[in-house]
């Protein structure tokens, strides 16, 4: 069993603390450390001087500031190994976290996909805890948290990976966690320790963090109003703040309008709100002067941030919904050149323009899956094994892919899986997770339009030199090439 460790950074001075801890470990050690330099363009200074870690290669990727989930995906889909361990850069690695996580791989069953490590985060010991750390804190009962979480590659590759619409280090882990989930896979708690130190932020730390709930806006609209529920996640306290920022702004409209009784009700209303949520923040922390002023700041000016955030993240995911769920791709003529009845991946050849095309898709965060007829194994002039291995060679080429799912049969065989019947496309969108009709299939024949529509699903055609007139009249949307074909759905 083999694995490798990514670690998406932005250069923080803990990262070195990470990779000593990393090197102190006993064996089994990782083959590589990817590390995912995730700075701005602009900064090309070197992040370490570490170039190994007691035998363990460090990779430095640049991702050039696109975000965590961005670093992640970088990380993973430049690895080979079987399991990836994500670590954030500013934790570290308990003595025997290696052993630990070699032994939580190795329990693992085959339908799990991940194992979450446990993170402790240390409070002092002399008072009690401030706003900051008691919200750093609750990372001890994150679910599938990224901190420390390690996942099977071929688990990231079947969904996708990391949707990189969540441009923060916050809720990207839900999201992943939720369609590996609804993909059939199992995700479990390892018995390996982590701890993450509370570093120094901001006294305005809290109201920046309130842009999280323009990314649970993001998440209602990609996994309904239960989604909390499924992702082990709190309740929040959006409806109260949503409340008492109408309260005060209600106040100002009645003031404005030279309506003072509404005003002054209004504004006992906020005033209430107010007060409750700073009392709520500052009674269990240290009650320094400090910490007193900088709840009692916060809380009122957090109820208008949370949902002006909230609101703002609405908007984004109306634009986005009308994304699909996941492309659906035809193999031959579509990603790689057709040679019929092909057995040898030394003759694959990608279409042009295909791997910049599937980048856009990798960028977006839209997983995909590849569906195609593989009559030839039913016809005995091809092995399952050699319809693998060309399949291998077009990933090879062309990067992750998601999950085969290849019909067999031949045409006589009268199964329900060879387009355009729609069974290809029904497992497909089960293997991902996602609904059938939320899915877009993009081939170059009228069996792929055909299935797509059995299925539910949308198709857009892209027409080659073998595709019959008739097809392409009766196509619904047609591209000249597969980047025209995914801008026309993925805007």
């Amino acid at each position: 069993m083999t694995y490798d460790v990514v670690i998406p950074t932005v250069g923080r001075p803990s990262l070195a603390r990470l990779l000593d801890a990393l090197a102190a470990q006993p064996a089994p050690l990782p083959g590589r450390i990817w590390l995912v330099d995730d700075r701005p363009r602009a900064i090309t200074a070197d992040l370490t001087s570490h170039s190994e870690a007691k035998g363990a290669v460090i990779e430095v990727l640049r991702t050039h500031g696109r975000g965590p989930a961005a670093a992640r995906n970088a990380g993973w889909r430049a690895s080979e190994a079987e399991w990836i361990a994500f670590l954030d850069d500013d934790v570290v690695p308990a003595d025997g976290w290696s052993e630990a996580l070699a032994a939580d791989m190795a329990a693992a069953g085959e339908r799990v996909a991940g194992v979450q490590g446990r993170i402790v985060v240390p409070l002092p010991k002399d008072r009690r805890p401030t706003d900051w750390e008691r919200n750093v804190a609750g990372l001890e009962r994150a679910r599938w948290a990224t901190a420390d979480m390690a996942y099977r590659r071929a688990a990231l590759a079947q969904v996708g990976g990391f949707d990189e619409r969540f441009a923060r280090n916050y809720r990207e882990d839900a999201d992943l966690g939720l369609r590996i989930v609804n993909a059939g896979w199992e995700i479990v708690r390892g018995e390996r320790t982590i701890v993450h130190p509370v570093g120094p932020a901001s006294p305005w730390i809290s109201l920046r963090a309130q842009a999280g709930n323009a990314d649970d806006a993001l998440m209602r609209k990609l996994h309904g109003k239960d989604w909390r529920a499924r992702a082990g996640a709190p309740a929040g306290r959006l409806p109260r703040h949503a409340a008492t920022a109408a309260a005060g702004l209600l106040s100002l409209a009645a003031l404005s309008a030279r309506r003072p009784h509404a005003a002054a009700a209004a504004g006992a209303l906020w005033a209430a709100g107010t007060a409750e949520l700073a009392t709520a923040r500052t009674a269990p922390g240290p009650m320094t002067p400090k910490e007193i002023a900088t709840m009692a700041i916060t809380s009122a000016l957090m109820p208008f941030a949370a949902t002006g955030q909230h609101l703002r993240g609405i908007a984004r995911a109306q634009a986005l919904s009308k994304r699909p769920a996941a492309i659906l791709l035809d193999r031959d003529d579509t990603l790689i050149v057709d040679v019929p009845y092909n057995g040898d991946p030394a003759k694959v050849e990608p279409m042009p323009g295909a791997r910049e095309a599937l980048e856009r898709l990798r960028a977006a965060g839209i997983p995909m899956a590849v569906v195609s007829n593989q009559s030839g194994i039913g016809r005995g002039l091809l092995t399952p094994a050699q319809v693998e291995a060309v399949n291998a060679k077009a990933e090879e080429l062309l990067g992750p892919l998601g999950p085969w799912v290849c019909c067999p049969h031949a045409p006589e065989d009268g199964c329900d899986c060879r387009k355009p019947a729609p069974g290809l496309i029904r497992e497909a969108a089960r293997r991902l997770g996602v609904a059938p009709e939320r899915c877009v299939v993009i081939g170059d024949i009228g069996a792929d339009v055909e299935a797509a529509r059995a299925a539910g699903a949308r198709a857009v055609l892209v027409p080659t030199p073998r595709t019959r007139p008739e097809e392409v009249a009766a196509a619904p949307a047609t591209a000249p090439d597969l980047a025209s074909a995914i801008r026309m759905v993925v805007p």
